[in-house]
C-alpha cells in the first residue's frame, strides 16, 4: 500500500511497530480530550494493549486497507478510515479522528479529508459518491466539509444525546463528478 503525501501530512499504512503508539493515543489517557467530539454520545470502551495489538496485527496480515495513520513530521497524530455503508451500491463512509489536539485547527485534518478523498475515488472506480456522519457539537468537522465542497446531505434533529443536550446528526458528502471537478481527479 502506498503512502499518500500532501504538503502538511502523510498519509500511511500502519505498520506493526506503529500499534503500540496508536493504541496509547487512543487508550492511554482515562478521558481523552479527542473523545469529547468523536461521537461522544459512544462511551470509548477500553481495549487491553494485549487484545488490540492481537486484533491489529491480524487485520494487517490480511492487507488492512481502510485505515491510514496521519503523519506529521514522523509523528502519528491520527488516522482516516473508511466503511461500508451498504458495499452492494458502493455507498461509502469515511471517517476521521486528530487525537492530539495541538494538531487541531491546523488544516491537517482539511487536507487529510482531501487526499483521503481523493484517494478513495481513485481506489474504487465504480464509487458515485462519499460521505460522513459527524454531529451538530462538531462544527469544526461540519466545516471541514463545506470548506472542501461537501453537501450537507442530511440532518437529523436531535438525535444524539450529549451531557444532557440534545445534537442533530448531520450527514456529509460529495458526488464524484463534484469532487473532479473542484480538484481535477
Amino acid at each position: 500500500m502506498e503512502v499518500i503525501n500532501g504538503n502538511k501530512v502523510q498519509l500511511k499504512p500502519v505498520e506493526q511497530e506503529d500499534l503500540p503508539v496508536l493504541w496509547n493515543l487512543i487508550y492511554g489517557e482515562e478521558e481523552p480530550e479527542f473523545k469529547k467530539w468523536d461521537a461522544p454520545y459512544f462511551p470509548l470502551k477500553r481495549v487491553e494493549y494485549e487484545t488490540y495489538v492481537e486484533r491489529m496485527s491480524g487485520d494487517i496480515e490480511k492487507g488492512l486497507d481502510s485505515q491510514r495513520l496521519i503523519v506529521v513530521g514522523g509523528e502519528i497524530i491520527g488516522s482516516v478510515t473508511y466503511y461500508w455503508e451498504h458495499e452492494p451500491s458502493n455507498w461509502m463512509e469515511l471517517g476521521i479522528i486528530i487525537y492530539l489536539p495541538k494538531y487541531w485547527n491546523g488544516g491537517y485534518g482539511t487536507e487529510s479529508i482531501k487526499l483521503w478523498t481523493t484517494h478513495l475515488f481513485r481506489s474504487f472506480p465504480n464509487l458515485p459518491r462519499l460521505g460522513y456522519t459527524t454531529w451538530s457539537g462538531n462544527k469544526r468537522m461540519i466545516q471541514v466539509g463545506l470548506k472542501l465542497g461537501m453537501q450537507e446531505e442530511a440532518r437529523i434533529r436531535k438525535a444524539r444525546f450529549y451531557n444532557g443536550e440534545r445534537y442533530d446528526s448531520v450527514k456529509l458528502g460529495v458526488l464524484r463528478e463534484e469532487w473532479e471537478e473542484m480538484y481535477g481527479e
